[in-house]
């Protein structure tokens, strides 16, 4: 790598890698294509800059960070640097959900990370600002900076604003348990039409403390995001100037030469891991979070959230298992006033480095402090929960270990009857027909990483027990994921996956399971020796796809435990 060469000129001192692209007589047609796209002869001598961004039409998530970019551009340039936006794909998860899109979801993130890797090396970009909103391309866009390691900032294109409907607050996870509540004959079809037509009033991720709010908040506290950024409504002032301002930084951060590698440390993990508890955060975050820490080699397992859950209370009433969204967080002090509360107590490492050039301490120093007169974050010495909420349960049903979310639970163990599908379709078909029933233990399979494959989120299929009214009465659980929105006695990322020959893939139909998140255990009651025999009988399903995107995913990716990486 071309490290700050010198000539005199600061801001040459800069281009750490971009001098390979547009230096020396040889590069000249490298920059005659750069003059056809606005450089000029000075622009040749600052540093380059790639403003990934994740915009697309296709969701509220992403639908307005075009305009974001724009606005990092303008910092970017003020700062002494020259922009240069590019793309890279989102995928849609509120749409993907419940059929075979949902497959391609969990395997984006891998393409949107190497996306992002590409074009970044083949321009030798000096530094690069990514801007994500919906679930997949947030973690994609930080494994990418992890690996580039190259002066990188995180944008968050921030929250969306709640719905109204009835009087009340609505969002997409309303949308689907009022599916579930028209199947219960408690709804009528013009009243799901209603939730459906004002659950999403515009551009913003959902609005619960879901996987797009979760990451936002976890990258906050990583470090990788500039402060008070995780919290900010996406259709705001406040957002386009959070925008303006990375773009300066990004320049200073270069100045500094201030790199991931030197802010993703283990100490850093363990901060976001933190943040996640006390705000109850979604189960995805365990993936995601070591999907990240395995791209620069940082030693992070489901060991760490277990140790970290054990620890910290769970603060944030928060949807889906709280009353509360995102922005009714950030009219409080937001996740910076968390985090604040968080290291008083003594619950941080304070001296983490950050994008801000600052240790989490450091920024800290001028955060807001939690509104005295609010609801929504509970104080540490009466806690929603004394322990975290995202709880790793380990036994004979999940060797490797599984994730169980618990918020808002009044009961937190469960046994019962298995009832098993081999795929989200038919189990959702049977909840719609009352086939299941309270007390049982829906076990959903084969919907692994690399049985699925891809892993799909099973919101449709929880929504539905939810909207029948048994979401205190069964328990569910798979070698699949859960939306952030889900909520219940669920317990996903069950490995080994059934396709791996995991003993998820021998349960049969009345099977007695108990899940256990007071003693963190998942166990089928069912003897060693008929395991075993099981276990004879057993043999792995013919991959269901040969071709394509999800052929080779299923052939690359590893197991939930380690990530559900392709590297």
């Amino acid at each position: 790598m071309e490290e700050n060469k010198t000539n005199g000129n600061n801001k040459r001192s800069l281009k750490i890698r971009s001098g390979m692209t547009t230096d020396g007589l040889e590069r000249s047609p490298n920059r005659s294509m750069l003059r056809a796209v606005g450089f000029t002869d000075e622009d040749f001598t600052k540093p380059m800059i790639g403003v990934a961004s994740t915009w697309a039409e296709i969701t509220p998530c992403n639908y307005h960070i075009n305009k974001l970019a724009e606005k990092v551009k303008e910092g970017v340039r003020t700062g002494g640097g020259v922009p240069q936006i590019y793309n890279t794909i989102t995928v849609s998860d509120g749409i993907s959900m419940g059929h075979e899109g949902m497959k391609y979801s969990l395997p984006s993130r891998e393409v949107i990370a190497d996306s992002i890797e590409l074009v970044a090396n083949a321009m030798r970009y000096d530094g690069v600002i990514a801007i994500g909103g919906c679930d997949k391309n947030m973690p994609g866009c930080l494994m990418a900076l992890a690996r580039l390691n190259i002066p990188s900032i995180f944008v968050y294109g921030g929250t969306i604003m709640p719905g109204t409907c009835g009087g009340r607050d609505v969002d997409i996870v309303s949308v689907f348990e009022a599916v579930g509540q028209y199947g219960a004959g408690t709804i009528s079809v013009e009243q799901l039409k209603d939730v459906e037509d004002s659950a999403i009033p515009g551009a913003g991720s959902c609005g619960g403390m879901y996987t797009a709010n979760t990451m936002a908040s976890a990258i906050e506290a990583l470090g990788m995001g500039l402060p008070g950024s995780s919290s900010m409504p996406a259709v705001s002032s406040r957002k386009e100037r959070e925008c303006f301002e990375a773009g300066q930084t990004l320049i200073k951060l270069l100045e500094l030469n201030l790199r991931p590698k030197d802010i993703l440390t283990k100490d850093a993990f363990e901060n976001a891991i933190t943040l996640v508890m006390a705000l109850g955060g979604s189960t995805n975050a365990v993936l995601h979070l070591i999907a990240i820490a395995r791209q620069i080699d940082v030693d992070l397992s489901m060991e760490d959230f277990d140790r970290i859950s054990r620890r910290v209370p769970h603060l944030a009433d928060l949807k889906p298992g709280g009353k509360y969204v995102m922005v009714d967080l950030d009219r409080v002090g937001g996740a910076q006033a968390v985090l604040k509360v968080l290291l008083k107590a003594g619950l941080l490492h304070g001296d983490a480095m950050t994008v801000s050039g600052k240790t989490l301490a450091e920024n800290l120093e001028n955060a807001p402090d939690l509104s005295l007169d609010q609801t929504i974050v509970m104080p540490l010495a009466n806690p929603l929960r004394a322990s975290g909420p995202l709880v790793i349960l380990n036994g004979n049903l999940s060797p490797e270990g599984a994730v169980c979310k618990i918020a808002g639970l009044k009961d937190t163990t469960h046994r019962g009857p298995a009832i098993v599908f081999d795929c989200e379709e038919d189990c959702f078909k049977a909840i719609m027909e009352d086939q299941v029933k309270a007390g049982d233990v829906v076990v959903i399979r084969y919907e692994g990483p690399k049985g699925g494959p891809g892993m799909r989120e099973m919101l449709a299929v929880t929504s539905a027990i939810m909207g029948k009214g048994l979401g205190d009465s069964v328990g569910l659980i798979t070698d699949g994921r859960f939306s952030g929105g889900t909520h219940g006695m669920v317990v996903g990322h069950i490995a080994p996956e059934a396709a791996l020959g995991g003993p998820i893939g021998l349960v049969q139909n009345g099977d007695i399971i108990e899940i256990n998140a007071e003693t963190y255990s998942l166990n089928l009651e069912v003897s060693e020796e008929e395991l075993a025999k099981r276990r004879e009988g057993w043999t792995a399903p013919e991959p269901r796809y040969t071709r394509g995107v999800l052929a080779k995913y299923a052939k690359l990716v590893r197991s939930a435990a380690e990530g559900a990486i392709t590297d």
